[in-house]
């Protein structure tokens, strides 16, 4: 049986004008550390809002370990732990008070489920005097992910935990969930990052509040079509808008300090012909290479099409 399965959710807003999941179908495996990839507004909070009973969908249905989201929502709840984006734990009680608060109201104790969240809270138990509200963002993220855990889930939702903290914050996050990987949690993650995405074991890619693929994070990467091209030349900005122009460009966008490129139509001598058109266009410094494709070129050419 899967841990979480989505069968054509629809959720509009603002009467039916908006439509922020658009018939979205998947399902994660017991165990599994899935990843839900897509900008800000790509519909992610809203699937997750629905998974956790928080929200009803508008049309298809969804079940959390065999559990109906709408007819049983009162033993998902029980049953779920709910990581949304935005801090939501009482900023003017303790890391302490807190961690007691959300095992209260679940029905259990700290030291009941401690061996679950002690690698974590070690990292947070200087601190346990302190008001949350004065915490940084990364022992919040700490403490928001030991309230979530406390009661033991079978599946555990993070809402793009690692918006808006340091790379070491978000590194040491993402080991943490390795770890609670292995205690056979189910953990369903959105993120904005794509350089995350090849962390978890699945992703789905969404935007627009529709799903463009499924599959492993090297399963995503083969599935890119063509040959992929990195191009620097001595002024970008020009050179971003003469490759858009270029009659055989597919897809051109800044990467780092330099552009990615594809072309519409492979055909043999197609680099010297582009490096010629470049030079014809008084571009100096001309870098031209072959790249490996990642996650985020994956993600626009599915975009693309």
């Amino acid at each position: 049986m899967s841990a979480v399965r989505l069968e054509n959710i629809t959720k509009t807003y603002n009467k039916g004008t908006v439509s922020a999941v658009s018939d979205v179908s998947f399902e994660v495996a017991q165990g599994e550390l899935f990843g839900l990839i897509g900008p800000d507004g790509a519909g992610k909070t809203s699937i997750f809002r629905m998974l956790t009973t928080l929200l009803l969908p508008d049309g298809g249905k969804a079940s959390v370990d065999g559990y109906d989201v709408v007819k049983d929502y009162k033993t998902i709840r029980s049953r779920v732990g709910y990581m949304p984006g935005r801090f939501s734990l009482y900023q003017d009680l303790t890391v302490e008070e807190n961690l007691a608060f959300f095992a209260t109201v679940f029905g259990t104790t700290i030291e009941a489920n401690y061996e679950l969240v002690k690698d974590i809270y070690r990292q947070i138990e200087p601190f346990k005097t302190r008001r949350a509200g004065k915490l940084s963002g990364g022992m919040k993220q700490k403490l928001a992910l030991c309230c979530a855990l406390i009661h033991k889930p079978g599946v555990l939702f993070l809402d793009e935990p690692t918006t808006g903290v340091d790379s070491v914050s978000r590194k040491e996050f993402w080991e943490m969930l390795r770890r609670l990987k292995e205690q056979n949690i189910t953990i369903l993650v959105s993120t904005p990052y794509m350089d995350e995405a090849t962390l978890c074991d699945r992703i789905a890619l969404i935007q627009s509040g529709k799903i463009l693929s499924i599959d492993t994070p090297a399963g995503t990467v083969k599935s890119f079509r063509g040959n992929l091209f990195t191009v620097r030349s001595a002024e970008i900005y020009r050179l971003l808008n003469d490759l858009r122009d270029y009659e055989n460009t597919g897809t051109c966008f800044a990467f780092g300090e330099h552009l990615h490129l594809t072309f519409a139509e492979e055909r043999a001598g197609q680099e010297e012909d582009l490096q010629q058109y470049l030079r014809q266009k008084n571009h100096t410094d001309i870098e031209l290479g072959r790249v490996e494709p990642g996650i985020e070129d994956c993600f626009i050419q599915f975009m693309k099409q």
